[in-house]
């Protein structure tokens, strides 16, 4: 029995995916739909931005098939801002992924921690604390500085059943390298492309994420996802390169190269 991994989008609703993926005169309201036809989970990126009535995840539910689940960035009070009223945020975090759980289409929840959250005492002591207040869920750690890559970080995330998030990202100094770790019973893998050029300068922040990795960038990643994946209940891939459709295009080319490769 192979090992289920799941690859897809850091989001859908995206406006120029049309005609690079979505038809041209697609309504941005049927976007998920119409993504659910080629690919079963994607992440909700909104989040971030937002704590969402539960109203909004109840319609994902509802415009989702059964067996399509949803990763769910955590919001930014709880990963970038971490103010001192931060318990009260992640209480209303909390109570919205309600909707997506009983439907069991919570895949996971994504703290994505920016560059400046290095690996520090205070910091490791912010991660337990985040695991007391999300219990029971499924969660994901994606740091950003290379700080954290260290054996004493995967030994903590075990201890606290938090999945590290291997990322794939420009090789620029402090930034974290492609480590494949699996940490949970679940793994997670996360590609932001390589635009080194435009990553700590751009204009706009998706000039960052603006990159289509080629046939043999994606074959390097295939024995770690492998990896990974050997042992794990289930394996998110999710490409973070959304610019014109690159993730989709992407998503396709590395879910044919591990269906040639190694399925």
């Amino acid at each position: 029995m192979h090992p289920e991994i799941l690859i897809g989008t850091s989001g859908y609703s995206y406006d120029d995916w049309r005609g690079a993926f979505y038809p041209l005169r697609l309504a941005k309201g049927k976007m998920l739909e119409y993504y659910t036809r080629e690919f079963s989970f994607t992440e909700v990126n909104s989040t971030f931005y937002h704590i969402p009535p539960a109203r909004v995840m109840e319609a994902l539910v509802k415009k989702t098939p059964e067996g399509f689940v949803f990763a769910v960035k955590a919001h930014g009070s709880l990963t970038h801002e971490r103010e001192a009223e931060f318990t009260g945020h992640a209480g209303k975090f909390r109570a919205v992924l309600q909707p997506l759980e009983e439907a069991g289409k919570l895949g996971a929840v994504l703290f994505q921690f920016p560059f400046s959250f290095p690996n520090s005492p205070g910091n490791r002591d912010y991660l337990a604390r985040l695991r007391e207040l999300f219990p029971d869920v499924p969660a994901a750690v994606e740091f950003r500085h290379a700080s954290w890559v260290e054996q004493s970080t995967f030994d903590l995330l075990r201890s606290l059943n938090f999945a590290y998030v291997c990322v794939d990202e420009p090789r620029l100094k402090g930034l974290v390298g492609p480590v494949a770790v699996r940490t949970a019973d679940f793994a997670y893998v996360r590609f932001h492309g390589r635009n080194a050029a435009k990553w700590w300068r751009h204009g706009e922040a998706w000039e960052r994420y603006d990159y289509l990795y080629s046939q043999e960038e994606l074959e390097e990643w295939v024995p770690r996802v492998r990896s990974v994946a050997e042992g794990s209940k289930r394996t998110f891939v999710a490409f973070n390169n959304h610019p014109r459709g690159q993730a989709v295009q992407n998503a396709r080319m590395l879910r044919e190269t591990i269906r040639r490769l190694y399925l």
